[in-house]
């Protein structure tokens, strides 16, 4: 519809390949060969993949809608072509929210990245550095003697 949906893809693009300083190509192909080796470059190949898929989503839904425009008349417009319209509109739910988890993964002060919620982000990413707890032996606990206890 608009060459401003392109931009999108094409900005993020471009700030992925300047963040890791290597062509888009090149940084999925190094993910392919290893991609345990850096799981920063890895999500964010996945997620610049998901968003390169709902760009052409959004764009197909947009074709559609189009054509299905171009036979209504001006003032009424039939079900079917709303649907349409709510189909763009999902679609482009769907890449902007894929494009924020990009700029996101990409910049290293945004929220959620440094302080508690960063600590609470790495214990659930598997990310964390050491052990969340002192590692060591684990003391038996003693049977205790009175009420509660079955003897």
């Amino acid at each position: 519809m608009s060459d401003s949906t392109d931009d999108v893809v094409d900005v993020l693009t471009a700030q992925i390949e300047g963040h890791f300083g290597m062509s888009m190509d090149s940084l999925k192909a190094a993910v392919a060969a290893a991609p345990t080796v850096h799981l920063a470059a890895t999500e964010i190949v996945s997620w610049h993949r998901l968003l390169v898929a709902s760009q052409a989503v959004l764009e197909r839904a947009e074709d559609e809608l189009l054509t299905a425009l171009q036979t209504q008349s001006a003032e009424v417009v039939d079900a079917p072509t709303m649907d349409l319209a709510h189909r763009v509109n999902a679609a482009v739910a769907a890449r902007d929210g894929r494009a924020m988890a990009v700029r996101w993964l990409l910049d290293p002060n945004a929220p959620g990245k440094t302080g508690l919620a960063a600590e609470r982000l790495a214990r659930f990413s598997g990310t964390q550095r050491g052990p969340a707890v002192p590692a060591g032996a684990v003391p038996a606990a003693a049977p205790r003697a009175g009420r509660g206890v079955l003897r």
